[in-house]
């Protein structure tokens, strides 16, 4: 599948340091013997945070494949996470007004890639910077960092699908893989927030939502939404 693996070379840079952390710990330990208790003490404990944060990243960069379902105008979930919000708002960056929203929020422990909700043509992509308020806060998705992506469907290119990647109060960084003129297949790997965030998703006001408040979604699998035909 396309962008597979891209998650894990985002780790790598994480996993090198906990690894040149623990080797120095050890080369302490090593030097310390049989003097200097305090010292040894504190390569212990540099040794096992690494260990521990080596763990957590190899277990955060987890990127595993979906099981995409098919059907005519499926809306699959872009993150993994729960639903939080499900209401009507206004996007007039790509929607150009009122539409409905799903938003679901990313805890340390989801997996972080996000996935396309539908086929079709990445028409809009943009950057925003802002700040870094605690993500599971609704008002992050107004004020926080984020990049907006937008798509038209491959079925119908009048029916436009939104997806906002928005950081939190830990994740400090959004990696688009995708770009203007991109044309991802449902459920193809779109991006990776690292390490907390929130991810909404706008749809036209007459599309069926499919899940409620609190379902745990699976990117790239759970079915959000089902957008009208023949309009």
């Amino acid at each position: 599948m396309k962008h597979s693996g891209k998650a894990r070379q985002a780790a790598q840079k994480f996993v090198r340091w906990s690894f040149s952390v623990m080797v120095a710990a050890l080369v302490g330990l090593y030097l310390a013997r049989p003097h200097f208790v305090l010292y040894q003490v504190v390569c212990e404990t540099a040794f096992g945070l690494a260990g521990i944060f080596l763990v957590f990243t190899l277990y955060f960069f987890r990127d595993p494949d979906a099981r995409v379902p098919a059907g005519p105008g499926l809306v699959v979930s872009p993150g993994h996470g729960t639903v939080d919000v499900i209401d009507e708002t206004t996007e007039a960056e790509f929607l150009g007004g009122r539409c409905r929203r799903i938003s679901i929020f990313l805890s340390v422990f989801n997996v972080h890639v996000q996935n396309a909700p539908v086929a079709g043509t990445v028409k809009y992509l943009k950057h925003r910077p802002g700040k870094f308020l605690n993500a599971l806060s609704t008002e992050s998705a107004v004020h926080n960092e984020n990049v907006l992506i937008g798509f038209e469907t491959t079925a119908d290119p009048a029916r436009k699908v939104g997806v906002r990647l928005i950081a939190g109060l830990i994740a400090r960084r959004i990696i688009p893989w995708v770009a203007e003129g991109d044309t991802p297949a449902r459920g193809e790997r779109i991006s990776l927030i690292q390490f907390g965030s929130r991810v909404d998703v706008y749809l036209p006001p007459e599309t069926t939502v499919a899940v409620k408040l609190g379902d745990k979604v699976v990117g790239g699998e759970t079915v959000l939404a089902t957008l009208a035909t023949g309009l």
